[in-house]
């Protein structure tokens, strides 16, 4: 059986509250959980200490049995000194979607383009003025 430490979503509409459980990873997100080892209240300040709060020994328990936190409850274990979450590196993150950056190519190349067909205006005019004024 697959463990996870994971959040189960509680409280009303718009004012979430969570308990940090132990749970099988086929069951669904709020449904049967084994253990209750803490609770996450989003609302309290972020330096409140009552906004995470874990029961160590028993998180340690579920670690040792093979339970995997999800990514938001690594956080918690690493804020609370018990488990070393890596850095994560996305270095794509902030670069534009495939079609996004397509877009971009075309309009690039169409000002281009445009700056092409500007500076040969531009150019064609001095020319004529030139041999006008080499022919006089």
């Amino acid at each position: 059986m697959a463990l996870k430490i994971r959040l189960a979503r509680g409280g009303t509409k718009k004012r979430p509250y969570y308990r940090i459980v132990i749970a099988d990873a086929r069951a669904p997100r709020d449904g049967r959980f084994l253990e209750k080892v803490g609770s996450y209240n989003p609302l309290l300040p972020k330096d409140s200490p009552e906004r995470v709060t874990l029961d160590t020994d028993r998180v340690q328990h579920w670690l040792s049995h093979g339970a995997q936190p999800t990514d938001r409850v690594l956080r918690f274990l690493d804020a609370a000194g018990l488990v070393k979450r890596e850095a994560r590196n996305n270095p794509k993150k902030a670069l534009p979607g495939k079609k996004a950056q397509e877009r971009l190519d075309a309009k690039r190349q169409a000002e281009e383009e445009a700056a092409a067909a500007a500076a040969e205006a531009a150019a064609a005019p001095a020319e004529e003025g030139g041999e006008e004024a080499a022919a006089s």
